[in-house]
């Protein structure tokens, strides 16, 4: 392990986030806001620090495997500590692991939040809604820009990488297989930046066409297309009386759920690369079936079948299957199979390549596949069966990748579920919020459900998620690799 290109791409972290504070700088000096010389401290400290080390290594360009996962790894977490300053600094957030469990959630696109009311935050009267205009900008911004990858940005917008970007884009890039849209990985890089900002960008259009105010279309559009979920309301999105609002942020968490790449082919023209992919046709009928059956349980309470009970199962459904985790009803009233079905779904998560957490659609259909294949071979031992999805051969190695993952993703998830309740949260506590952090989801069951957050948490148990925000969204490997002795002889 070499340190010299780790600190070269951790001083243009510093230097590239330190200037895009200027964008809340302007926001607190265009309200008058207190939260000024909390992004005034941040940006001269993250670019004083950064811009020397930048240069002092900038010679240091060529990277190894072993760089890779190394400098991914670090990489967020320097992230999450640089998106935690404003919080810190601006006295929004004044305790350091509270700022720094904000942080991670939101650069991981989890989405859990510790801003509760003026019970948890005395300087809080209205809780999230108390928040100065530039932080609520800074939280959504920094689940923006983790939603794609922080090192598939500074990919895209830095060519000094050159032949070492393709360790670093297998290390980040979700999914079993990092699909290279272009044959060069900066090309893939920024043209898969392309596509998001300009999803992006029609999102804020079409909630500013149906009410919303320009800001708030702008940082929920900035945390929807990331899957994040960090709202500028208390109630999230159930804050907005009107159904064509929730549609919209319904339809771009689905768009957001999506393989990437399927929507750059798309967009240049090849419109059947949706009906073509297996996986898309798989999460089609995912979304359906769990909406239609949440439909039927909850309407079938009180014979309500309406249309709003419709709204508000496919929203919930779409939010978590997505790991979005925007809220628009308070699920934990409603039936226990309902809730044991969206338990189910955080550990699924979105499309490999999607923004979305969890363990991709992908590879639950791997498992599936590779469970009824091992079936048949019982019956017939001799038999070369391979595995595919659709009309593609899948890879031994990849199989084997998927079936490790899945030992890791569930042995972490135990282990954060056995710590958290030794901490004297009830099971039911424990296993939603373990499930909310390993998927990057945000809320959970029990005292973390949908209309409550973290704040009363202790934090060793924040610690806890903190560490399983950042596993889930560099899906295990790429951190675990980091506790192995052969890592650093």
């Amino acid at each position: 392990m070499r340190f010299r290109p780790l600190l070269n791409i951790i001083g243009a972290l510093l230097s590239i986030l330190g200037t895009t504070m200027v964008v809340p700088i302007f926001i607190s000096l265009g309200y008058g806001e207190s939260d000024l010389n909390g992004f005034l401290i941040s940006s001269i400290l993250c670019i004083g620090l950064g811009l020397p080390l930048w240069l002092t290594t900038r010679y240091s360009r060529t990277l190894t495997n072993r760089d890779g996962f190394a400098i991914v790894t670090f990489s967020w977490i320097i992230t999450a500590i640089i998106g935690s300053l404003p919080f810190y600094f601006s006295g929004a957030i004044p305790n350091i692991t509270d700022a720094f469990f904000e942080s991670m959630s939101g650069v991981t696109t989890t989405g859990a939040s510790i801003l509760g009311n003026a019970i948890t935050h005395p300087h809080l009267e209205n809780g999230i809604e108390s928040l100065p205009h530039g932080i609520l900008f800074w939280r959504s911004f920094i689940q923006w820009i983790g939603g794609m990858g922080i090192v598939v940005f500074y990919i895209a917008i830095l060519p000094l990488l050159g032949v070492g970007g393709v360790q670093l884009f297998k290390a980040e890039v979700p999914g079993p297989v990092a699909d290279k849209i272009k044959p060069r990985v900066r090309e893939t890089a920024k043209f898969l930046w392309i596509v998001y900002v300009g999803i992006t960008l029609a999102e804020v259009l079409a909630l500013m066409g149906a009410g919303m105010d320009a800001f708030d279309s702008i940082c929920h559009a900035l945390t929807t297309m990331p899957t994040g979920g960090f709202s500028t309301k208390n109630a999230s999105i159930g804050h907005y009386d009107s159904s064509m609002i929730h549609y919209i942020i319904i339809f771009f968490m689905f768009i957001a759920g999506v393989n990437f790449s399927l929507h750059f082919r798309a967009i240049n023209g090849d419109m059947g690369s949706y009906k073509k992919d297996t996986e898309f046709i798989v999460y089609i009928i995912g979304v359906v079936v769990v909406t239609l059956l949440i439909f039927f349980s909850v309407a079938s309470q009180n014979n309500e079948f309406s249309q709003l009970k419709f709204r508000e199962s496919l929203f919930v459904t779409v939010s978590i299957f997505t790991t979005t985790g925007f809220g628009s009803a308070d699920y934990e009233l409603w039936p226990v199979f309902v809730q044991a079905v969206l338990l189910t779904l955080m550990f699924v998560g979105g499309m490999g390549g999607s923004t979305g957490g969890g363990m991709k659609v992908i590879r639950c259909m791997l498992l599936v596949k590779y469970a009824a294949l091992e079936t048949r071979r019982m019956l017939h031992s001799r038999a070369l069966i391979p595995v595919k999805i659709g009309k593609q051969l899948i890879k031994e190695d990849v199989v084997r990748n998927t079936l490790g993952f899945f030992l890791f993703f569930m042995s972490a998830f135990i282990m954060a579920t056995i710590c958290l309740s030794a901490m004297g949260l009830d099971l039911e506590s424990s296993i939603g919020a373990a499930a909310s952090a390993m998927g990057n989801i945000g809320p959970g069951l029990g005292d973390f459900g949908p209309t409550d957050n973290y704040a009363l948490l202790s934090d060793p148990g924040k610690w806890v998620l903190t560490f399983c925000m950042l596993l889930g969204r560099l899906e295990i490997f790429t951190v675990m690799v980091l506790f192995s002795k052969t890592f650093w002889k």
